[in-house]
């Protein structure tokens, strides 16, 4: 019997204990995609590598090859790879080869096309082990095939080729999981119909380098160091970075679905983002309490806008595209191919550190790491020539887990002398010596404790060894995948079409892909001369000529992000007037999506606004708890109040949840938001009032033909919305036309229709409540962008 002689050979080399022994049940092993490229460079090598380490521990194995090729050629191949498998440096000759040729002798190769051969295929386990006497285990599916594959083989694996009960299933993923949130939830839906969770083992190779690896362990056993610095108050940044010196020759028809921010950043970078961010569990060993610590830091990242990145694109990529996916010679890619990202988290521990996601093709070097940057709060009186270097206080003090090649060319944990000793596990990382010549981040090896793994891992073996034992913490849970995709799927619409800076690669680079943080954005420090892709986007001059005046009032007209710069200096300008004037500021909100841009833009460019004399009023609100995620001061909340220092007494939510119920007439949350406002606001009137317009015409939440709130002496009102959530509380118009001055903004070219009807119809509130807003001793101005205006 074949699985009985190579146990008997392997005992005689010593590799075995004992026959008695080697009886703790079969395990099957299937790379479907096996003479792919990923399997030929790291699969097969990481499952011999599997095979070595586990071949004493009691299972018996076997190894199924598959792909869609027929047999004889696919077989062909297959064995080609498996005779080139090399044995670590320190494995004895004798027992490689023995090693190696029963690995061969216990592989065989399967073409997997149709239904009827994965039931083929489950028989001949079935059969095998009938004979050998033995019992199964587990089996392991190892998915090294596209993603569109991915429902069509779960499908054949579930119906005729699932393992017998008592004996595990662990199907492994590879990415990419989705393109962007809803293609992501659409694929997890789909493998979710045929495995349950703790059966998929989403792969992130990352997750295998042993340096990534090392991160919350490292955080774990330091945490009598670490405790009281690793925080705002002592970290100056946090750089993720990942550097490629290759282009994306080869791969181009990839690479223009995906780009760089969904190759690497999505999913590598933030994986180490998570590994630094996240609270530490009790048990980092436990994945379920990974998992909720690192879902709850995702929770409170902060999302990410357009000018949280600048982008790039080598010179050559378009024509390579050009030439290998056969596209016309005026085809010009917007796919980038180099990402700076900066990401802010809000929650105490983090707040106000920026987080540096960087990576990028045809670069300068190959290099990966993770580096803590800590504050420096010495000044050191002595020169620094004549104190002892390796500990002086004035020099930088950083931790960086350094992936691998670079200057170091291997994995390796670098802490400053002048922070700590840091505790290490002897047996996996030891601490090396000399290499005193080096440099890195501008500082000699010597002023730091340096570690370096005592066995180098590929990371691929890394991650075959954690499914065979069942280690769920370093792969990605479809929880975990949603979160990463909720997070990123924002910016990506956002840079759809974003101009790139082009880059000739290498190091003719210079400093064109240098960037600098300013007011929580990102920004290249080269502004000129530089060539940028546009996509030849029409600018305003090339438009007809655009009217000053909307409806007898006054018009400011611009592309967005130009047209809230403007909003927002005009709301600080008329609330720094009004506070020298009167004291106070009283400033009217409404919800919705428009605003978000501008509260954003206040909290972050606008430090001389004078919030602590600032009233903040909402002009409507939908009837949930001020807790839910659709409720306008929640918005308002996240994106402006927790950013500025508005004191607690000059914030006004609307009392739409009183006893314990949602906008009941008999509670009278209207009349209290009435008196409230008759009671601080001079003769009713707010200071300023910012509205919106909905495509049906509605402003604040004035539906046409609603019942109340668009005429009578009600200042606050009850109404219905069409959608979802139907109850709301709003302002009235009578009340909004008491106000000295108000602004409405109307952004996108959804808003291109009620504009236009807007700019020809008269007073007729009834039909269009926005068409009602006339302040009767007030100013109104329009702030409309030009997609709105012009379409």
């Amino acid at each position: 019997k074949m699985l009985r002689r190579v146990l008997c050979t392997l005992l005689f080399v010593g590799a075995l204990p004992s026959l008695a022994e080697a009886s703790q049940g079969h395990i099957t092993v299937v790379l479907l995609g096996a003479t792919g490229d990923l399997a030929k460079k790291y699969l097969w090598q990481g499952l011999f590598q599997l095979y070595m380490d586990q071949v004493s521990s009691g299972h018996s194995f076997t190894f199924h090859g598959a792909a869609l090729t027929a047999l004889e050629p696919g077989q062909r191949l297959m064995f080609d790879v498996l005779k080139k498998l090399a044995c670590p440096p320190d494995e004895s000759p004798n027992r490689c080869a023995v090693l190696k040729d029963q690995f061969l002798k216990l592989s065989q190769y399967h073409q997997l096309k149709t239904a009827e051969n994965y039931t083929v295929l489950n028989r001949e386990i079935e059969t095998l082990l009938r004979q050998e006497g033995l019992k199964e285990a587990g089996r392991i599916f190892y998915f090294s095939v596209p993603p569109f594959a991915y429902t069509e083989i779960a499908r054949h694996i579930n119906s005729s080729c699932r393992p017998p009960p008592g004996a595990w299933l662990r199907v492994v993923l590879e990415k990419p999981f989705g393109h962007d949130l809803e293609s992501a939830q659409q694929l997890a839906a789909e493998l979710t119909s045929f495995f349950r969770e703790e059966e998929m083992y989403r792969v992130d190779h990352y997750l295998g380098k042993q340096a990534i690896a090392h991160i919350l362990p490292f955080r774990d056993q330091n945490r009598q160091f670490l405790d009281p610095i690793w925080n705002r108050h002592h970290v100056e940044r946090v750089e993720i970075v990942l550097k490629e010196t290759v282009d994306a020759k080869g791969r181009t028809s990839f690479y223009e679905q995906y780009g760089v921010i969904r190759d690497v950043l999505q999913n590598h970078l933030t994986e180490a983002l998570m590994f630094l961010t996240m609270e530490l569990p009790a048990n980092v060993s436990r994945a379920e309490e990974v998992l909720q610590c690192k879902l709850q830091a995702f929770q409170s990242l902060r999302g990410l806008e357009k000018n949280s990145a600048v982008l790039g694109q080598y010179q050559a990529y378009t024509s390579q595209v050009q030439e290998e996916l056969q596209k016309a010679q005026d085809y010009i890619s917007t796919t980038p191919t180099f990402a700076g990202v900066l990401i802010h988290n809000d929650n105490l521990r983090w707040e106000g550190v920026p987080f540096l996601l960087t990576s990028g093709k045809a670069l300068d070097e190959r290099v990966g790491y993770v580096r803590v940057l800590f504050k420096n709060r010495a000044y050191c009186t002595q020169s620094e020539t004549l104190r002892d270097a390796g500990h002086s206080q004035c020099k930088a003090k950083q931790i960086i887990f350094y992936i691998g090649h670079g200057i170091l060319n291997t994995p390796a944990v670098l802490v400053s002398r002048n922070l700590f000793r840091p505790v290490m596990p002897e047996g996996s990382w030891r601490e090396a010596v000399g290499q005193s010549d080096l440099h890195i981040f501008g500082q000699p090896l010597s002023d730091y404790y340096v570690y370096s793994p005592v066995k180098e891992r590929d990371a691929y073996s890394v991650l075959i060894s954690n499914i065979y034992y069942g280690r769920k913490d370093f792969f990605i849970t479809t929880e975990s995948l949603l979160a990463s995709w909720g997070f990123w799927t924002p910016l990506l619409d956002s840079i759809s079409h974003q101009p790139l800076r082009l880059y000739p690669g290498g190091v003719e680079n210079q400093h064109l892909l240098d960037f600098e943080m300013v007011s929580g954005e990102v920004a290249f420090t080269l502004v000129e001369p530089v060539e940028l892709l546009n996509p030849n986007r029409l600018m305003p001059n090339d438009y007809r000529t655009i009217q000053s005046k909307f409806r007898q009032s006054p018009l400011v007209s611009a592309w967005s992000e130009d047209l809230i710069s403007q909003l927002a200096s005009d709301i600080e300008k008329t609330a720094s007037r009004t506070v020298a004037r009167s004291g106070q500021f009283h400033l009217a909100l409404s919800g919705g999506s428009s605003p978000v841009v501008l509260f954003q833009r206040l909290t972050r460019h606008h430090y001389a606004f004078p919030w602590k004399h600032t009233h903040i009023w909402l002009v409507d609100e939908r009837c949930v708890p001020l807790t839910d995620t659709e409720s306008n001061f929640f918005s308002l909340h996240n994106h402006l109040l927790q950013s500025v220092r508005v004191p607690y007494f000059n914030v006004h939510p609307m009392p739409v949840h009183l006893n314990q119920r949602l906008c009941v007439e008999e509670d009278r949350g209207t009349e209290l938001y009435a008196k409230e406002i008759m009671a601080l606001v001079a003769n009713a009137s707010f200071d300023l009032v910012l509205l919106g317009v909905g495509t049906d015409g509605h402003t604040a939440s004035l539906f046409p033909r609603s019942e109340y709130g668009l005429e009578g002496a009600q200042t606050v009102v009850l109404t219905e919305s069409p959608v979802k959530p139907h109850q709301r509380m709003s302002l009235s118009l009578p009340l909004i036309n008491k106000a000295r001055q108000v602004f409405v903004l109307v952004l996108g070219k959804g808003k291109h229709d009620i504009t236009t009807l807007l700019s020809r119809v008269g007073h007729e509130p009834r039909k269009w409540p926005i068409s009602g807003v006339s302040p009767s001793s007030g100013q109104l101005v329009w702030y409309v962008d030009y997609e709105a205006l012009l379409g």
